[in-house]
């Protein structure tokens, strides 16, 4: 069985290479990572053209997600070399953007004094630097090194989320989003999301027509109007590092199984993500807590995990998503898909208030059950906005998925979708002629056995957004 959880990878200074990106598109990169706070959008616009290039030329769809910076607080950079911070070494906090050293941190953010708690602790890089802060002394503050280790760049700073002045989405996003949807970005990640409002603020088309929305569950305000946010996104980031800060490392296991599980019964694919290899930024290997972590985000049931610094700035971005692609596969491989598509069909997820969707989860209740009881090895899925892919994606079936669209934004966007084998199709237009079409293609492209019975979803509508037919079909001789 092909891997069936998504990898998302983050491009950087030691992934953007032509050579690296086409290799780390063999080794299973399924959607690059663009972070606007780190390079300019010049700079992420030539990596989008670049890896969508390239994509084409290997014939793997590669979705593209631009991570907005948010109202994160960052220091200065601290240059092209790494930082070691060593416990008990006494450092300096003050405002400015130039640069960042051991003995002094600057803060790119003028309201830092007011936001920060004197006597507080202060983590930076997601916890790798804990630093003990002693009261504002003229135009800085002191503090000891309470937990050390290494920065490099421009690494965030954690101010929780009910003290900082700063809301999402910040006039800098705004701008980003401007200038990437003139590229036709498939996938937008919205940094500090406090409510379902901010959703709102983004202020752009739904999916495909505009970017897939993700949202970054990472602040303690979110998990009060977690539902809420779901339902506005596209998909969901349960972002580890700062919901560890304002929520307690301890809190974050039962935190991210509750996020992902709302995720699954709304439909929207859930990525895990911070510090999944985190030691393979300098080490070639994990360590054995990471591969366990990695395999119990994918039981958990997450769509994608996520590689930040470990492609971004690492050593061997290659191996590592290489890595990443083996221990993704062999957790999928030890997948309980009967149970999970047997619990999640029994939990009643039907909306009944939405017709669309209430239809929808009818038929892939119904597709699930097909795969169990019939032996059907191949879901064929035709669909406009993706939503059925994501449907039938949320029932974890052992059978492959295909997804099919017209929509060549759907198609990429899908990429992020589990199990989700994503394709264009050329055909809009009667139900019968789509899944016509869809039936070939999956012979050639996909390669599914002349006469083998699959299962297909399709609306008879393709511009709603009910899938209202499910069909078992055999595939067809070549015509």
């Amino acid at each position: 069985m092909s891997r069936r959880t998504k990898i998302i990878a983050t491009i950087g200074p030691a992934s953007e290479s032509e050579p690296i990106l086409r290799d780390l598109i063999r080794a299973g990169m399924d959607v690059a990572r663009l972070g606007t706070a780190h390079s300019t959008l010049e700079e992420n616009a030539e990596r989008l053209t670049t890896i969508r290039r390239i994509a084409a030329e290997e014939g793997r769809t590669v979705g593209i997600l631009v991570d907005l910076q948010g109202p994160k607080v960052r220091a200065a950079n601290f240059g092209d070399d790494p930082v070691e911070f060593v416990e008990g070494a006494s450092v300096q906090l003050r405002i400015g953007h130039l640069q960042s050293r051991a003995a002094v941190i600057e803060v790119d953010y003028e309201a830092f004094f007011r936001d920060v708690e004197p006597g507080g602790r202060m983590s930076i890089g997601d916890g790798r630097v804990i630093l003990q802060m002693a009261d504002r002394e003229g135009d800085r503050i002191s503090s000891t090194v309470l937990h050390g280790g290494v920065l490099s760049g421009r690494p965030g700073l954690h101010i929780p989320a009910d003290r900082l002045s700063l809301s999402a989405p910040t006039p800098e996003d705004l701008r980003a989003v401007e200038f990437f949807l003139g590229y036709e970005v498939d996938m937008i990640a919205l940094s500090f999301v406090r409510s379902a409002d901010d959703v709102d603020r983004l202020g752009t088309d739904p999916h495909p027509h505009g970017p897939l929305v993700v949202t970054k569950i990472e602040t303690a305000a979110a998990l009060t109007d977690l539902s809420g946010i779901i339902e506005k996104s596209g998909a969901v980031m349960v972002a580890r590092g700062d919901l560890g800060n304002e929520c307690g490392i301890e809190s974050l296991p039962v935190l991210q199984k509750q996020i992902i599980r709302q995720c699954i019964a709304l439909g929207r694919p859930a990525i895990t993500a911070t510090q999944m290899f985190e030691s393979m930024i300098g080490n070639p290997e994990p360590t054995r807590a990471e591969v366990s972590d990695v395999a119990n985000a994918i039981w958990d049931g997450s769509s994608a995990v996520m590689l930040s610094g470990e492609t971004a700035v690492g050593a061997d971005p290659v191996k590592v998503v290489a890595t990443m692609s083996r221990v993704a596969q062999h957790a999928d491989e030890h997948f309980d898909h009967h149970g999970w598509s047997a619990e999640l069909a029994e939990s009643r997820l039907t909306d009944v208030a939405d017709p669309n969707t209430s239809i929808t989860d009818a038929m892939t209740v119904a597709a699930a059950r097909a795969v169990d009881e019939l032996g059907i090895r191949t879901i064929v899925c035709v669909s406009g906005s993706g939503f059925t892919v994501r449907s039938m994606a949320r029932f974890r079936p052992s059978a492959r998925i295909l997804g099919y669209s017209a929509d060549k934004r759907t198609v990429r966007q899908l990429s992020l979708s589990w199990g989700t084998e994503p394709f264009h199709l050329p055909e809009d237009g009667d139900v019968d002629l789509r899944v016509a079409e869809a039936l070939d293609l999956a012979r050639g492209q996909a390669g599914v056995e002349v006469g083998e019975l699959v299962a297909v979803l399709v609306g008879t509508n393709p511009t709603s957004r009910a899938t209202n037919e499910l069909r078992l079909e055999r595939i067809p001789e070549p015509s």
